[in-house]
């Protein structure tokens, strides 16, 4: 495929269609309005079907194009029907983006932490991406086009106190996705990941301190922590054609450097 230099075809997605998990506040938000900003069919999905009907509002308020779709990312059945709706509304999926995930904020204590937990973990953040992108690759093959992106961690490579759990299955999806891109490019599908650093979320706000703040500003060269926007940026570059020899790879989104909560 050759791309002129055109830069609005370049980021253009006028008539892809795209289902974002968690897509329902935070990162997922960010990312679902930027997709259909850049003229996507946005299929909103959250475990809380009131949150995604909310960001779907919001975009249709914009012009876009836009529906909610209720999906606990733990329930098989849950994602076959996330899959099954995308494709009935739309007729088809060309980008997928997992992004609901669980787990971190350096409470994990090893001894305290019990075997559901670890296994809930794994199932969201692994194994939920993988059977999505099972039900979804097909019809990125048979539309021609198609791309994946799941959002990891820096806690994949960090190594920090209370994280072995969440940040293993960071690094697990970073190899996965890795290795998946050898399996899914003969179909012209491609995968790639995204590591945030420390971004302006609720769920980084429940845990961070302005003593933790000021630590983590001292080790990131661009001095201020992480926007949605930065993210939703990101994802963006990943899902749009200017990327289409892009396949493989981990992107850490970070300013630079390295955020962590200790």
């Amino acid at each position: 495929m050759i791309i002129g230099m055109d830069i609005d075809r370049l980021f253009d997605l006028t008539g892809k269609v795209a289902v974002v998990t968690g897509g329902g506040d935070g990162i997922g938000k960010g990312v679902c309005e930027i997709l259909a900003s850049a003229g996507a069919s946005v299929v909103v999905s959250n475990r809380t079907f009131e949150k995604a009907n909310s960001v779907v509002s919001e975009i249709q308020s914009r012009g876009g194009i836009a529906s909610a779709v209720r999906c606990d990312v733990l329930s098989d059945e849950d994602l076959v029907s996330l899959v099954d709706t995308a494709v009935s509304t739309y007729g088809t999926i060309n980008i997928l983006v997992n992004n609901a995930g669980m787990g971190g904020a350096g409470r994990e204590d090893p001894f305290k932490i019990d075997r559901e937990y670890v296994e809930r973990v794994y199932r969201m953040n692994v194994i939920a991406p993988w059977r999505l992108c099972q039900l979804a690759v097909p019809y990125m093959a048979a539309s021609g086009y198609g791309s994946i992106v799941n959002i990891s961690s820096m806690s994949s490579v960090n190594k920090d106190p209370a994280m072995g759990i969440y940040a293993s299955s960071k690094a697990a999806l970073n190899h996965m996705s890795a290795n998946l891109a050898y399996d899914f490019g003969q179909y012209g599908v491609r995968i790639n990941c995204i590591g945030p650093g420390a971004i302006r979320t609720h769920a980084l706000a429940g845990v961070l301190t302005p003593e933790i703040e000021q630590h983590m500003l001292a080790h990131t060269p661009i001095r201020r922590l992480g926007e949605v926007s930065d993210i939703a940026g990101a994802v963006l570059y990943f899902a749009s054609p200017v990327s289409v020899w892009v396949s493989g790879q981990t992107l850490f989104v970070n300013g630079g450097g390295i955020q962590t909560l200790d």
